[in-house]
């Protein structure tokens, strides 16, 4: 009992102990923090202070700069109203002397204009009696003349205005005669010259040009083994034949031809797609929607490939460098375009030809020419719907990628849309002439050949004297028949020219039209 009661009394006195050392410990602590606390906000006080006072140091400079900035500006400012004060006050100057010197010679010519009024009036006083003397003189002259006028009519038996009327006619009549044989001279001397050269270049042109004929339509024909294939082709409920039409954007038609199915449509690209997507499912014998898709999407990318390929193959033949890829790409498009039946590739490679061999003749820029020549008729091939002509398209195309301004003029001035500014435009013009107007080249619808002969024959009937008119040679030649009593020699050679001469501002044709003007005299009698 006296151990416990000792344990009980030492841990008492310890915790006691432990309390009050504790309490030491925490006060010793407590007072070296307020002391570190002290410290720091003493060296927080002095920090600040320091700011302070840089940032009150920093804000008087700022303020003496200012200062000195707008005392600078008003100084400135100052000395340019001096300035201009000065300047005005040298203007003013001058001008008050400029008064008086103009003061002065005011006054001088005052005192010359009085001298110079003095002599005008007296010779006005001459002028007036010489004038009045020349109206005298001239009453008299017409009385004279009027009394020799009256004579002479009554001697002639005509009055003046009838005289004055046949003496028009007869001068009329004999400048026309003259005329017509001044043109008829200067054309034969101008043939005698000109043409023998033109023959010669032209001549050697075609002789150096191979032309092909190639006549494309709107409809492709696709051959098959037999008509089972049809049935094929056509599909459960023609389910396969709407999928072929869907896909490729043309008209599959199977009727009872034998052995044939008919592809129409106006774009020959996509005709081409739909006859070589044809023969692959033909071939391979697998026709249902999803293949027809398949196998359309390949041959499209497969003809994309070959108008590029066309169009780089047709750049190297004709060694022509430096196309833009897009101008290339349409290039080779012409390979699946025809005009009036002719192939449109085939026609701008031989009119690139025939431009150098001219421009050659000529001493002009050959491969300038040759460019020109290739890319006439690049406004044909541009896929989207456009409402100008494919001349003009056909020079915005050139201007887009970057083309000389002289192979630009040519391409916009082949069907004179716009005035030719070089000599290539009219050598474009004239070998697009030769390639398309050469016999077999092209084919005309026959409502548009009707009516162009018609218009030629119109034409040519207007000018008086003409009694029948006929345009033979597929509308080459215009045979005027004329009314020989009435139209003479010299007025058929006229008559031709002028009838020439409408027919170039009035119509469209190609190649060129011979005008005949046929004179016939028949003196006819009956024997009774």
């Amino acid at each position: 009992m006296s151990d416990t009661l000792m344990i009980i009394l030492s841990a008492i006195v310890s915790m006691g102990a432990g309390v009050f050392a504790g309490k030491m410990l925490f006060a010793k602590n407590y007072a070296k923090l307020e002391e570190d606390a002290n410290a720091k906000a003493t060296d927080i006080l002095k920090n600040a202070e320091i700011q302070a006072e840089n940032l009150k140091k920093n804000r008087i400079l700022e303020a003496k700069e200012q200062f000195l900035k707008l005392r600078s500006e008003f100084e400135d400012d100052s000395n340019k109203k001096k300035q201009i004060l000065v300047q005005n006050e040298q203007k003013l100057k001058e001008r008050e002397r400029l008064v008086q010197l103009s003061m002065e010679q005011s006054k001088r010519l005052e005192g010359e204009l009085n001298s110079q009024k003095q002599s005008i009036t007296s010779k006005e006083e001459n002028l007036k009696k010489k004038t009045e003397d020349a109206d005298k003189k001239r009453d008299e002259a017409e009385k004279m003349l009027a009394s020799q006028v009256q004579q002479l009519e009554r001697i002639a038996g005509l009055t003046a205005a009838d005289a004055r009327q046949q003496l028009i006619s007869a001068l009329t009549a004999e400048a026309e005669t003259k005329a017509s044989s001044i043109i008829k001279t200067t054309i034969e001397e101008a043939k005698l010259t000109a043409t023998k050269e033109a023959k010669k270049v032209v001549i050697e042109t075609i002789q150096r040009t191979a032309a092909e004929n190639a006549i494309e339509n709107c409809v492709s024909v696709f051959n098959i083994e037999s008509d089972d294939v049809k049935g094929k082709i056509i599909g459960r409920e023609g389910r396969n034949i709407r999928a072929l039409e869907a896909a490729t954007g043309v008209e599959f038609i199977v009727d009872d031809t034998p052995e044939a199915i008919i592809i129409s449509g106006f774009d020959p690209v996509r005709r081409e797609i739909a006859r070589l997507s044809l023969h692959r499912l033909v071939q391979d014998g697998r026709i249902h929607p999803a293949r027809i898709e398949e196998v359309v999407a390949k041959t499209k990318k497969n003809i994309d490939d070959e108008i590029v390929e066309i169009g780089e193959r047709t750049a190297i033949d004709l060694g022509i460098h430096g196309l833009h890829p897009d101008l290339i790409r349409m290039i080779g498009r012409m390979r699946f375009r025809s005009s009036y039946g002719q192939n449109l590739l085939q026609h701008s490679r031989e009119v690139a030809k025939l431009c150098a061999t001219m421009a050659a003749e000529l001493g002009l820029n050959v491969k300038m020419a040759k460019r020109a020549g290739l890319l006439h008729d690049i406004g044909k091939v541009w896929p989207e719907e456009s409402e100008l002509p494919h001349a003009l398209l056909g020079m915005q195309l050139a201007e887009k990628y970057k083309e000389h301004p002289e192979v630009i003029n040519a391409i916009g001035a082949h069907h004179d849309e716009i005035e030719m500014t070089s000599m290539i435009s009219p050598i474009i013009q004239v070998c697009d002439a030769i390639s398309g107007s050469r016999p077999g080249a092209r084919r005309e619808m026959m409502e548009s050949y009707m009516r162009r002969l018609r218009e030629l024959e119109e034409l040519a009937t207007s000018f008086q004297g003409v009694q029948k008119c006929y345009a033979i040679q597929a509308g080459r030649e215009l045979r005027v028949i004329v009314d020989s009593e009435h139209v003479t020699d010299e007025i058929a050679s006229s008559l031709s020219f002028n009838i020439s001469q409408k027919i170039e501002k009035e119509m469209q044709y190609p190649g060129q039209i011979k005008v005949t003007v046929i004179r016939e005299m028949r003196a006819v009698s009956y024997a009774k």
